[in-house]
């Protein structure tokens, strides 16, 4: 077995199948990095609001305010320069860094395909998408046409992951026997020509989109993998985020998808791409001397990878150590590749006790969140007690030195009646964050 892996890591083949996604990914990034900010959203989420969300463990995370802009501009030029690949290796840095440090600034905008960029930007530092057709290979005069197949094969990887943990998710009860949410969600598309007032109202339609989501989710990685299915795996991809991105407003996920899709493919095809890119650009690009393929090869960066995989493989599991339905509590659900399995509303108060006197004050959430901030914290348990502090420490500023922080919480998951979310009777300046089970939380009565 050690021989058959030794002899898969010295293998190599065409790196053409690394260009074409280096520019496709500097593309989309650079792309939507000024959408983000053509939209006005980097200073209604980050420099506007007084209280931010952190995730646990990177509460150091400091905000930038005016400066955020600058961390943007960083990060579009970076993902500019791994498009044409100038100083790729650097610049892919750079861009894992300031889009990484840009999400942890505010959680109330985790979305998985944000999470699925940071990972994915950072497995491509320690692949050499720069081999050939970049600006790297004019300024250094060398160039290599081949590259350990485990570069390309560790890409393929991750996206067989992402599919196939999402393709898990959701087999559970109330997306296979109940439709939910897409029966809540779907009969509000009436507007979409054609399939607006008749499919997207049918009850068969939602039973078949739930199932084949969750069909599609695990077959999709074996379609690409088989050369026969590729094809058809391929104009599956295309179809299902060009319908996804029709039905909801999920960004550039969709598009991001498709084009790593192509990272199946032969190097034949991005070969004739390629061709098509010199013949517009007019760029010479000379035979110059190749690489030692050797100097690719680097035992850090299959070691480091090692450790990558095992952890995005073993951290979607993490929500077997909670009992409940994890919908409810969402202990273990963010990084888990659960995509759109929930519809989940709340109300949430807050009731300030002064120990000292006895009385108490109901806070106007609106005085401290944003719209969007108050409606995320509303439902999301860690949202709840992360603010509930924050209350602690804003008040105890104010004089009032010994209080305590109840929350007075209602949630409906997908549909249900509204109930209980938090334990009113819990003080929740005496809770802290930690990946222990949150015991505060009251369990759902109808499973």
């Amino acid at each position: 077995m050690m021989s058959t892996l030794k002899k898969y890591i010295n293998s190599y083949t065409d790196s053409s199948p690394l260009v074409i996604f280096r520019i496709g990914f500097g593309l989309m990034m650079f792309f939507s990095i000024l959408r983000f900010w053509s939209k006005g959203w980097i200073d209604k989420i980050y420099v506007k609001p007084s209280f931010h969300f952190t995730y646990y463990g990177f509460e150091w995370i400091e905000q930038l305010g005016e400066y955020t802009y600058i961390l943007f501009l960083i990060c579009a030029i970076s993902a500019f320069f791994i498009t044409i690949g100038l100083k790729y290796r650097i610049s892919i840095i750079i861009f894992f860094l300031s889009f990484t440090y840009i999400e942890l600034l505010e959680k109330t905008i985790y979305l998985n395909h944000y999470y699925f960029i940071c990972v994915l930007s950072f497995l491509l530092i320690f692949i050499p998408l720069n081999s050939s057709f970049s600006i790297d290979n004019i300024l250094s005069k060398h160039r290599s046409t081949k590259v350990p197949r485990w570069t390309i094969d560790s890409i393929k990887l991750l996206l067989c992951i992402v599919y196939i943990y999402a393709g898990l998710a959701k087999i559970n009860s109330d997306w296979l026997l109940e439709a939910l949410p897409l029966k809540i969600w779907l009969p509000s598309k009436y507007d979409l020509p054609i399939i607006g007032d008749t499919l997207m109202q049918k009850n068969w339609v939602h039973y078949a989109m739930s199932w084949g989501g969750m069909i599609y989710d695990l077959s999709i990685p074996f379609l690409l993998i088989n050369k026969k299915t590729r094809n058809f795996g391929f104009f599956m991809v295309v179809f299902f985020h060009v319908f996804t991105r029709i039905l909801f407003p999920i960004g550039v996920f969709p598009y991001i998808m498709i084009m790593s899709a192509t990272i199946f493919f032969d190097s034949k095809v991005h070969d004739r791409i390629i061709l098509a890119l010199k013949n517009v650009s007019k760029i010479k690009f000379k035979d110059y001397k190749i690489k030692d393929r050797n100097s690719l090869n680097n035992k850090f960066s299959i070691i480091i990878l090692s450790l990558f995989f095992i952890l995005q493989l073993t951290i979607p599991l993490r929500n077997l150590a909670y009992s409940g339905n994890l919908m409810w509590h969402e202990q273990g659900y963010r990084f888990s590749w659960r995509v759109m399995l929930m519809e989940k509303i709340g109300y949430t108060t807050f009731k300030i006790l002064n120990k000292d006197n006895g009385q108490s004050f109901i806070v106007d959430n609106d005085e401290f969140l944003t719209s969007y901030q108050k409606k995320q914290m509303n439902f999301q348990p860690d949202f709840i007690l992360e603010y509930a502090h924050y209350l602690g420490r804003h008040f105890k500023n104010k004089g009032l030195k010994n209080i305590e922080v109840y929350a007075d919480s209602y949630v409906s998951l997908n549909g249900r009646k509204s109930q209980r979310f938090i334990n009113p009777n819990i003080n929740l300046l005496a809770e802290t964050e930690s990946f222990a089970n949150k015991n505060w939380i009251l369990p759902l009565k109808n499973e």
